[in-house]
């Protein structure tokens, strides 16, 4: 049954033609017999009975007899009509039940083979118009339309994804404006203040040097941060036009990198970072610089967070490789959905030293890159971010 169910529509087409065909035609065979059987007992009774008695005892009992059609005006109006009925039956049964045969064949076709599938697939289109993409189709036969609807299946869900995009795209735009006004607002504010204050008292000589110096120095520290902002939101501009770009790589020469990067910035942040890796040999296909702006982002969060020391772990497997960064820190105390979005600070006290980027960047890049960015914590303690890249052809 599963078989006949996943056949192919010209198949299954076939197949319900010629069954009932064959099965219409020894019908139509039966049919025919009785109404000439019929015709011949109407017949009968036209026919001189004593010759034809007679005929038969002088032929023998193996010689068969045929009546012949009586004369017209001979039989009555009725038998007449009957015996016109039984000619036109005896020429068109055939005919006609493989004609009622044939539209019950498509009927059946369509009860069974389309029917299910079109209403699922009109249903759907409805749903996709009306914007509603929260359904699935469940037609599951291995046939062409089997085959239509998994392929409808995959633009729904391409669909569901790409509003999901969108709607982060909105978010991350609102996060933007709010980032702008808060980023640029405030050193606009300090620098405003110390201006007033500047001018009201420097000319009075109420200020002294070492004052106005200081005064200078906070006033240049909130440039260099809005300079900083700028560069940000720069980069920010281009990550939808960057794509990656693959070339052959060794594990080994990848990791030889992280951890050079590693012991940099553990060096300035005054904190102990370990690299792990296996399989330094295989060859894989990345965009490296990706790979290393992503984990450079990852370890530099990872260092400000941390007590004493951050691990990173290169897993590389045959379709893909996977990044571990973890820290023994105090773990993600929002929900790491958020995390990963544009302009995100888990402290306010961040709002001074860094911008919100980095985990927005990375995931992007690991997006761009085939994979995805998966934030969590360790069961003992800590964040542990999964950075995951998908080979190039």
């Amino acid at each position: 049954m599963e078989k006949l169910r996943n056949l192919s529509l010209k198949k299954t087409f076939i197949l319900y033609v010629t069954v009932i065909l064959i099965g219409t035609f020894p019908l139509s065979a039966v049919i025919v017999h009785h109404v000439t059987v019929f015709q011949q007992q109407i017949w009968n009774k036209y026919i001189d009975q004593e010759v034809y008695y007679q005929v038969q005892e002088d032929e023998g009992a193996d010689y068969v007899t045929s009546i012949r059609r009586p004369q017209a005006g001979v039989m009555s109006e009725r038998d007449e009509f009957l015996s016109e009925l039984c000619d036109f039956f005896e020429t068109y049964t055939v005919l006609i039940f493989a004609v009622a045969g044939c539209v019950t064949a498509v009927f059946l076709f369509y009860r069974n083979k389309l029917r299910v599938p079109i209403e699922e697939l009109n249903a759907a289109s409805q749903m996709i118009a009306k914007d509603d993409l929260d359904f699935h189709i469940a037609y599951e036969n291995q046939d062409e339309l089997g085959q239509l609807c998994r392929e409808f299946e995959k633009m729904r869900a391409q669909l569901e994804e790409n509003n999901r995009k969108m709607w982060r795209m909105i978010e991350d735009e609102k996060a933007l404006r709010a980032a702008v006004a808060h980023d640029i607002r405030s050193p606009l504010s300090v620098l405003m203040g110390y201006q007033e204050m500047l001018l009201e008292f420097a000319g009075e000589g109420i200020l002294d040097e070492k004052k106005m110096q200081e005064m200078l120095q906070e006033g240049m520290g909130q440039i260099k941060r809005m300079d900083a902002f700028i560069e940000t939101m720069r980069k920010t501009a281009k990550l939808e036009e960057r794509m990656p770009q693959y070339s052959l790589t060794k594990v080994g020469k990848l990791c030889q990198e992280i951890e050079k990067e590693g012991k940099l910035l553990g060096k300035n942040a005054g904190k102990l970072c370990l690299v792990q890796t296996e399989k330094e040999e295989q060859l894989i296909k990345i965009d490296k610089e990706m790979v290393l702006e992503v984990v450079e982002n990852l370890l530099t969060n990872a260092l400000r967070y941390a007590r004493e020391k951050v691990e990173i772990a290169a897993i590389p497997s045959e379709h893909e490789l996977t990044i571990l960064v973890s820290d023994d820190g105090a773990g993600f105390q929002e929900d790491t959905e958020k995390v990963t979005q544009a302009y995100f600070h888990g402290d306010s006290k961040d709002d001074l030293s860094h911008f919100g980027m980095g985990m927005y960047i990375s995931r992007i890049y690991c997006e761009r890159h085939g994979g995805r960015l998966i934030p969590g914590n360790k069961e003992k303690g800590g964040a542990v971010v999964k950075a995951v890249f998908q080979y190039g052809e």
